[in-house]
């Protein structure tokens, strides 16, 4: 199981939610399980990467905006889940790294080629070792 609770999670679109634009790769990010970025409960980190400078391998993140990411989820130690405050470091630090950003973008545009259409697509990153899924 991806121990993203103590990682962190979020969602990426393979073009811009709002505009319809398909060049680039929107990545959404917050600590913790991905649940509260899927159901809105928390504010995210944010991302867009450019596919053409992508596909370049050139430096493709376009912008980014931190999110205040106020609360997390987490898992009980009796079972279930919970909403915790965050840190104030993990309120004023990225939740990713430019280079998670860039790998999950690469994932994103892969994903969006085998199916032939644009993706919305959860990811996690486990806290313990640290690895993409």
């Amino acid at each position: 199981m991806v121990r993203s609770e103590t990682g962190s999670a979020g969602v990426m679109f393979t073009l811009d939610t709002e505009s319809g634009f398909t060049n680039v790769v929107f990545i959404t990010s917050a600590f913790g399980l991905g649940e509260t970025v899927v159901g809105g409960t928390v504010n995210p980190d944010e991302w867009y990467v450019f596919k053409p400078t992508l596909a370049e391998g050139k430096e493709s993140i376009i912008a980014r905006t931190m999110g205040s990411k106020m609360v997390k989820m987490v898992y009980k130690k009796a079972g279930g889940t919970e909403l915790v405050d965050t840190s104030a470091k993990e309120q004023n630090s990225w939740s990713i790294s430019d280079k998670e950003v860039t790998d999950l973008a690469v994932i994103a545009v892969k994903i969006e080629k085998h199916y032939g259409r644009p993706m919305d697509i959860e990811w996690a990153r486990d806290g313990d070792d640290g690895k993409l899924y």
